[in-house]
C-alpha cells in the first residue's frame, strides 16, 4: 500500500525512499524514471544513504539505470549498505532508479536529487558519445563542460575519436577550445588543446581515465563537436599470436548496451584467419526488416571497417566458421541503448597456406617460406621426423612417394584412398604446440585435400574443419611443367601400354608367318 516512484519529468527535482528520513518498509520496490529534455543528459546524487548490508546486495539494494529500468545491458550498478552510489551522468535524456526491500530489517534509506545537465558529467561505461551543447547547432556562448570518463569495471586505457569538429578558432586556442587530459583532473597530464574546424587528431591515455573539457567565450560560435570514446582492455584488443580466443565484455553475463568493440586480428604475411564461432546471442533481428538492425556482430576482411564485409550477425544461432582472404580481420560488436544478452565466444587460428596435390604415387606439398619464417625446415614433416621439408627457392617442399612417410591405404565412403599427417611444429621450450593436418589423396583422380586435425585446443573447437581443398595461394601456384614432369606414374603407364601393344602386334606377325 506504499506509494512510491513514478515519472520525473522537471528540469530538476529530488526523491527519497518510503518514510524518509524515517525506516523504510519492508517487501516495498518503487521504479522512478527520470526524463529531461532530449539532448540532454540527467545528472543523479545522493545526499544520504543507508540500507541493510549484503556483501553482493542481495537482499535490500537500490539499482541506477542508464535508461529505461531492467535491462541489464544498461545497469551502472547495485548499492546497498552505507557507502553512497557516486554521482552519475546518464549517456542521455533517460535515468531510472529502483529501490527494494526485503522482509528483514530496515533502514533510513536514501534521499537522492537530479538535475537536467546540458552538458559534462561522469560517464563510466566501456564505450560511449559526447557532443557539445546543442549539436549539431551552434553552441551557447559562454559555456564551460566536463566530461570525466572512466571507473567501469575491468576498462583499460581510454581511446577518443573525433567525428566531426567546428569551433571558433584562434592562435593558442584562446577563446573557444576543447582540452584533454590524462586522468580525473586537470592537474593530469595535458593531452592537447584544439580549436578551429580541423579534427583533433585520435587520442590514447594511458590510465583508464580521461578529461574533456569544452569551453566557449562571449561570441563567436560554430557547430561544435561529436565524438565517441571506447576502452582498451575486453572490448578494444589486438591479436598477433597464432591461435587464440576472447568474448563479448561480461560474458558471459550480459553486455553493457551502447558500445562499439574491436577485436583485430593480425598474422603474420601468407596466413589466413579462421574464426570459430563457440557461442552467440545477441539481440534478435529486426520484426520490420529482417536485418540485424540493433545489436550485431561484424567481421571484415583486411583489419578496417573499409574491407570486405565476410559476415554481419545477431540472435542466437550456430554459425559456421568463417575464413579471411588474407592475413588480417577485424571484428566489431555494435550494441544499442536497450536490450542486452549474454554475448559471444570466438576461438580462432592462423591457417597456414598451403598448396597439395598428387598423383597416383605421390604427394606434392608447398608452403611459402615467409608463413613460417620463424621455423626450421625439420619443425615440418609428413608423417615421421625423417620427411621433414626442404627449403627451395621461397618454398618449404615436401615430394614422397605413397610407401613412405607413415602413409597408409584407407577406404572413405566406398573410394580408395591415401592419407597421412603433416605435422608444423611451433612448440617453445616445454610448452608443447605442434599442429596437425591430414593430407589426403584419391589416387585415381589425382585430387588432394588437407584438413586441420589439431592445432587449436580441441576441446573448444567443435569439429575439425576442412581449411584447403587443393587451393593455391596468391603468386605461389606450382608450375605446370613441374608437376609434368613429376607426373612419372602416368608416363610408365603409357609406356607399358604401348611396349605391350607392341609385342602383340609382334606375336601376330609371327603366328601369321609360321
Amino acid at each position: 500500500g506504499i506509494k512510491c516512484g513514478g515519472v520525473l519529468s522537471a528540469p530538476s527535482g529530488n526523491f527519497s525512499s518510503p518514510n524518509f528520513p524515517g525506516l523504510y518498509p519492508y517487501e516495498t520496490e518503487c521504479t522512478w524514471l527520470i526524463v529531461v529534455a532530449e539532448g540532454s543528459s540527467v545528472l543523479l546524487s545522493f545526499s544520504h544513504f543507508e540500507l541493510e548490508y549484503h556483501d553482493t546486495c542481495a537482499y535490500d539494494y537500490l539499482q541506477v539505470y542508464n535508461g529505461a529500468a531492467r535491462d541489464r545491458g544498461n545497469l551502472l550498478g547495485t548499492f546497498c549498505g552505507h557507502s553512497p552510489p557516486p554521482p552519475f551522468s546518464s549517456a542521455w535524456h533517460v535515468m531510472a532508479v529502483v529501490f527494494r526491500s526485503d522482509r528483514h530489517v530496515a533502514k533510513h534509506g536514501f534521499a537522492a536529487a537530479y538535475r537536467k545537465d546540458a552538458c559534462g558529467g561522469q560517464l563510466t561505461g566501456l564505450s560511449g558519445e559526447i557532443t557539445s551543447p546543442r549539436y549539431p547547432e551552434s553552441y551557447p556562448n559562454d559555456a564551460e563542460c566536463r566530461w570525466s570518463i572512466g571507473g567501469a569495471s575491468g576498462a583499460g586505457p581510454l581511446t577518443l575519436v573525433f567525428a566531426d569538429f567546428q569551433m571558433e578558432g584562434g592562435q593558442g586556442c584562446g577563446f573557444d577550445y576543447v582540452a584533454l587530459f590524462d586522468g580525473p583532473t586537470v592537474t593530469a597530464p595535458g593531452l592537447g588543446r584544439y580549436c578551429g574546424s580541423a579534427r583533433p587528431p585520435r587520442t590514447v591515455s594511458s590510465t583508464p581515465h580521461l578529461l574533456i573539457i569544452f569551453k566557449s567565450d562571449f561570441n563567436i560560435g560554430g557547430r561544435g563537436f561529436k565524438a565517441h570514446f571506447y576502452s582498451a582492455g575486453e572490448c578494444q584488443e589486438v591479436f598477433t599470436t597464432i591461435k587464440g580466443n576472447f568474448s563479448s565484455p561480461h560474458y558471459p553475463n550480459f553486455y553493457p548496451n551502447n558500445l562499439k568493440c574491436q577485436w583485430s586480428i593480425q598474422l603474420p604475411l601468407g596466413y589466413r584467419v579462421k574464426v570459430f564461432f563457440l557461442d552467440m546471442e545477441l539481440e534478435g533481428r529486426s520484426s520490420l526488416t529482417g536485418g540485424c538492425d540493433f545489436d550485431h556482430l561484424s567481421a571484415f576482411d583486411g583489419g578496417t571497417e573499409n574491407g570486405s564485409l565476410l559476415g554481419r550477425w545477431c540472435g542466437r544461432e550456430s554459425l559456421a566458421p568463417v575464413t579471411s582472404r588474407s592475413n588480417r580481420l577485424l571484428l566489431v560488436l555494435h550494441t544499442d541503448r536497450n536490450t542486452a544478452k549474454r554475448g559471444f565466444s570466438i576461438s580462432y587460428v592462423g591457417v597456414v597456406p598451403m598448396n597439395v596435390s598428387c598423383t597416383r604415387t605421390d604427394f606434392h606439398i608447398q608452403i611459402p617460406v615467409q608463413s613460417l619464417a620463424q621455423l626450421e625446415r625439420n619443425r615440418i614433416y609428413l608423417g615421421t621426423p625423417s620427411c621433414a621439408a626442404q627449403v627451395v627457392g621461397r618454398n618449404f617442399k615436401i615430394h614422397t612417394r605413397f610407401d613412405t612417410c607413415g602413409t597408409e591405404s584407407q577406404r572413405r565412403n566406398n573410394t580408395s584412398v591415401i592419407v597421412s599427417t603433416l605435422y608444423i611444429d611451433f612448440s617453445v621450450g616445454d610448452q608443447e604446440d605442434i599442429h596437425q593436418y591430414e593430407v589426403q589423396c584419391e589416387p585415381k583422380r589425382k585430387e588432394a585435400s588437407v584438413t586441420l586435425i589439431a592445432g587449436p585446443d580441441p576441446s573448444r573447437l567443435r569439429q575439425a574443419e576442412n581449411l584447403v581443398d587443393a587451393q593455391k595461394w596468391e603468386g605461389e601456384a606450382i608450375d605446370a611443367r613441374e608437376v609434368k614432369s613429376q607426373d612419372t606414374s602416368d608416363i610408365v603407364f603409357i609406356s607399358i601400354c604401348i611396349l605391350a601393344g607392341l609385342l602383340m602386334v609382334i606375336a601376330v606377325v609371327g603366328l601369321v608367318l609360321l
